[in-house]
Formats: structure tokens, C-alpha cells, sequence
């Protein structure tokens, strides 16, 4: 392995669930915190319960609450955006002397 380009080993990083207990492992973080460990899952111990439906509900609640004032924030600049008039383009044919000339002898 390169040296000086590796984060710092913990051989003793502690995870701390939120039902209280505590996981010790190797990881390059000294401490970790997560919501539901093997101890709480429903999974694993067998008892039906909801799991952070709450906690997963203000999150997503948070997120739209932030895309709709994006949103607003963005229409509020389109508004104060003044589309100039447009206007219109007069593009006229240049028609060279022969072709005139042309003309003229075709109408005689």
C-alpha cells in the first residue's frame, strides 16, 4: 500500500444504534451513529413494528418543502426577467444589375 494516502484505521470504532446498543468494529471513523441496528430491526427479532416511518416522513417532507421554494424562487425571477419586443428582421434581396436588366428587356 502507498503510504500518506490512506484515512487513519480505527481497530475499535464503536457503532451506537438509537435503541442503545453498541456494535465495536474496525472502520476509518471513530464513532458511528445509525437508527436501526440487528438488536431493533424487525427482521431480526421477529416482532412486527414500524420502522422509522416517522423519521423517513420529515425527511421527505423537508426535501419538498426545499423543491417548492426553488420553484417559487425561480418563477420570481422569470418574472422580474422583461422580455425585450422583438423586432422583426427586414431582410431584402439584393438582385444584381444583369438580372434588373433581364427584367426590364422581358417587360418592353
Amino acid at each position: 500500500m502507498k503510504k500518506d494516502i490512506h484515512p487513519q484505521y480505527y481497530p475499535e470504532a464503536k457503532i451506537i444504534c438509537a435503541c442503545g446498543n453498541i456494535i465495536t468494529t474496525g472502520s476509518t471513523r471513530p464513532e458511528m451513529k445509525v437508527e436501526v441496528c440487528s438488536a431493533c430491526h424487525p427482521f431480526y427479532t421477529g416482532k412486527k413494528r414500524l420502522v422509522d416511518t416517522a423519521g423517513q416522513l420529515d425527511r421527505f417532507q423537508k426535501r419538498f418543502e426545499k423543491s417548492t421554494q426553488i420553484k417559487a424562487e425561480t418563477a420570481k425571477k422569470k418574472a422580474k426577467k422583461t422580455k425585450k419586443p422583438k423586432t422583426k428582421l427586414v431582410i431584402q434581396k439584393k438582385v444584381s444589375k444583369k438580372k434588373v436588366a433581364r427584367k426590364n428587356i422581358a417587360k418592353k
